[in-house]
């Protein structure tokens, strides 16, 4: 065992007391949160105008901040990417994480010198919770890809802008940089196809331990390494033996994933975003992410099927309840306020508190009522897969309300690795497993409102053609599993395939 791993292993003994000391006390510690954003809050043209100064409780913060978004936060920002200070959190932000809106353009998400190592700090103690519970750390000395944006930054009004994880690139710590890959050259590379190409040269010849990316692109690195070296990953990289994902539901991709790499290899999730660290799998034996509650993060929840009546309650961390599908609300250290992420968790656990993400609250199907959202879609997916023995690279599903005949339908959009037998038997029974989790889309079935669902068979290489149509290959770029209206159903239909 070298230095490097014993070191890390004594160190995530360390980490995990701590955690351990603030998971168990899930209310004070979000209390402890609150109110230093409160105060620090207080000094700024937001708080000012929310009267922070007179708000000594939750309660009251509720009834003067109304939720947001970004287009409802937008004036604000606006004024910090002038370059004005004192506007969302005292002084001017270190960062700008731009990311691609789908109403307002760009988007730019502030971060902080309070914020910023909440994000570095998370991954890091994802990585040592999995070195105390498995015992592992022998992948420290090796070699570890982080699949990420450029990490070049412009400069807006003194401010560096860019990629989230192309801003975290800068905080790699000093004992991992010689481990580090790909080069700070290939990883400026804009062209995602050209970079992954030279991270598979890059890479080919050392010694990976740990590859960590979003599922669909690490999929198209490791499909590279395959065709060009015909082993699979593992006889490629015979020390790998570690996985680090986030920003989309790895069940569907694990089948394609073990095939890939020709045996099953540990993995860790973790829920970033531009707008914070939120959670990371702190366990192996356990289902879902440890919410994280010390971060300088404060959170509320709203219930997803009362998001959008008039005055829905706001739930505080010791107000929810496991099984239910929550709107996610944040407020944080670099001065976002009751600030509606737009993702939906559902808690596995409140003890401590561990959430799965369960979609978008824009990204459902309700053409009809029926209320489908992306976990139901996934869940459906990979339990029929597994069934009937088919793989499956990539989808997406849409409500067909006007067909040429018949009755409407939800319309799915599947681009298979290897296809079922029977097309027609595997969409019956999708449908069916969809129908058991929602029981509003059953009654639409059973009602003769519905038919059951078909499915349009996309060719392979389909999907990563329509994401680099809309200039969104590779990076943090996910494509939505669902949506309720046709764009992205008609924007493939008119792909040369």
């Amino acid at each position: 065992m070298s230095i490097k791993s014993f070191s890390a292993k004594i160190f995530a003994k360390y980490i995990v007391s701590k955690t351990r000391k603030w998971s168990a006390n899930p209310v004070a510690t979000q209390k402890a949160v609150f109110q230093h954003l409160i105060k620090n809050g207080a000094q700024t043209r937001f708080g000012q105008d929310h009267d922070f100064q007179h708000i000594d409780s939750f309660e009251a913060f509720a009834k003067k901040v109304p939720v947001r978004d970004y287009e409802a936060l937008k004036p604000y920002v606006e004024e910090a990417v002038a370059g004005k200070p004192d506007i969302l959190w005292p002084g001017k932000p270190e960062y700008f994480a731009k990311t691609s809106g789908t109403t307002s353009g760009a988007k730019y998400i502030p971060i902080t010198k309070a914020s910023m190592p909440m994000h570095v700090n998370a991954a890091r103690d994802a990585i040592l919770h999995y070195i105390a519970e498995s015992g592992n750390s022998d992948f420290v000395d090796g070699k570890m890809i982080f699949l990420q944006g450029s990490p070049e930054l412009q400069i807006k009004n003194g401010i560096k802008t860019g990629r989230l994880s192309g801003i975290v690139a800068h905080y790699v710590p000093g004992y991992l940089q010689r481990n580090r890959m790909p080069s700070w050259p290939t990883n400026c590379i804009d062209d995602w196809e050209a970079k992954v190409d030279a991270i598979v040269e890059e890479t080919l010849p050392e010694n990976m331990t740990v590859i960590s990316g979003i599922p669909p692109w690490v999929q198209m690195y490791f499909e590279k390494l395959q065709e060009k070296t015909g082993k699979n990953i593992g006889d490629i990289f015979l020390e790998f033996n570690l996985f680090i994902y986030g920003g989309v539901n790895y069940e569907p991709y694990r089948k394609k994933f073990e095939n890939l790499i020709g045996r099953r290899v540990d993995s860790i999730e973790l829920y970033p975003a531009s707008e914070g660290f939120f959670a990371f799998q702190d366990s192996q034996m356990e289902k879902g992410m440890l919410l994280l509650l010390n971060s300088g993060i404060f959170y509320e929840f709203i219930k997803a099927d009362e998001f959008f009546t008039e005055n829905p309650q706001r739930l505080t961390i010791g107000e929810v309840e496991v099984g239910v599908n929550y709107v996610m609300l944040i407020s944080t250290t670099a001065g976002l306020w009751a600030y509606n992420v737009g993702d939906t968790v559902m808690f596995t656990s409140t003890k401590p508190h561990r959430v799965v993400v369960t979609g978008r609250i824009k990204h459902f199907i309700s053409a009809f009522g029926e209320h489908v959202i992306g976990k139901e879609v996934e869940e459906a997916l990979t339990s029929t897969a597994s069934q009937f023995k088919a793989q499956v690279s990539e989808f997406t599903v849409a409500p067909q309300i006007n067909p040429d005949q018949g009755l409407p339908y939800h319309e799915w959009f599947i681009e298979f690795d290897a296809p079922p037998e029977n097309l027609e038997t595997f969409a019956q029974a999708i449908d069916l497993a969809l129908q058991e989790q929602n029981s509003y889309y059953k009654d639409l079935i059973t009602g003769n409102i519905l038919k059951r669902l078909e499915i349009r068979v996309i060719p392979q290489g389909g999907f990563t053609a329509y994401m680099k149509s809309k200039g969104k290959l590779g990076g943090q770029n996910k494509l939505p599993r669902l949506a309720n209206d046709r764009s992205i159903a008609d924007a493939l239909s008119q792909l040369d395939f």
